[in-house]
């Protein structure tokens, strides 16, 4: 499995310029939760892990499970 750390800095380059208050609005995720997942203080529950799955284009397996993760370049 993934460490929270690295899943914090996945989450954070995928973010890029947008702000947390964007991604909460369009996850329904607290912009706290968030915080706490970019900082690896956390790991989101199932529901978080497939908001912020689809709202960046990835499975969750891609981006919570695979250690060989890469950021698709747009």
């Amino acid at each position: 499995m993934v460490s929270t750390v690295e899943i914090g800095k996945r989450l954070r380059r995928l973010r890029g310029e947008k702000t947390l208050q964007n991604v909460s609005d369009a996850t329904g995720l607290g912009v706290s939760a968030l915080t706490m997942y970019e900082l690896g203080q956390r790991m989101p529950r199932d529901e978080a892990k497939l908001a912020l799955a689809c709202y960046y284009g990835l499975t969750i397996d891609e981006l919570f499970f695979n250690p060989d993760f890469t950021k698709r370049e747009d």
